[in-house]
């Protein structure tokens, strides 16, 4: 059972979040073990079981990127042992970018405001194509969701570099 099917609800990468806590709270209700106290020790450790992966949904399901990579996972677009390979023109910019910050001084706010605008820029950008892709894929009105789910994937792993990217910029201008 994967957590959309927990909270019965269709796999989306937009999935609606009032529902999913409405499906959690309800889940929350029926899961508790409290109210399973003078069953079977086989009962209890099913309901703990479901409670426990009730929380788990809740967590994974509300934060957008962890949604995305579980779905990728679902349709079989990632793996653990995948080692994705991001097209070189967007490798040569995050070089570009990563030198940038090596050679930023602690001292220099204008340079380190550029590079960070930079990164943001980037991000939002990201970002925007993640959404209008998820959007295509949950609506079903594309000739080619295999493409789609491609797409995502892409954006996926991209948003996952530049993240590190910007978490080697937020030690360094800490």
């Amino acid at each position: 059972m994967n957590y959309f099917e927990l909270y019965e609800i269709p796999v989306s990468f937009l999935a609606d979040d009032i529902l999913i806590k409405q499906r959690y709270y309800a889940n929350s209700k029926k899961y508790h073990p409290d109210f399973f106290i003078n069953e079977s020790e086989e009962k209890q450790a099913e309901v703990l079981h479901l409670s426990t992966l009730n929380n788990e949904a809740y967590r994974l399901l509300t934060n957008f990127d962890k949604r995305v990579a579980y779905i990728l996972t679902l349709t079989g677009q990632i793996s653990d042992a995948e080692k994705f390979v991001l097209p070189p023109d967007f490798l040569m910019e995050m070089m570009d970018i990563n030198e940038k910050i090596m050679e930023l001084s602690a001292n220099d706010v204008l340079a380190i405001t550029d590079v960070t605008n930079g990164i943001a820029i980037l991000e939002k950008s990201l970002n925007d194509y993640l959404q209008v892709s998820c959007k295509q894929f949950d609506a079903h009105n594309h000739n080619d969701q295999a493409a789609v789910l491609l797409a995502i994937k892409d954006a996926y792993y991209r948003k996952k570099y530049l993240l590190r990217i910007k978490d080697s910029l937020n030690k360094f201008a800490s």
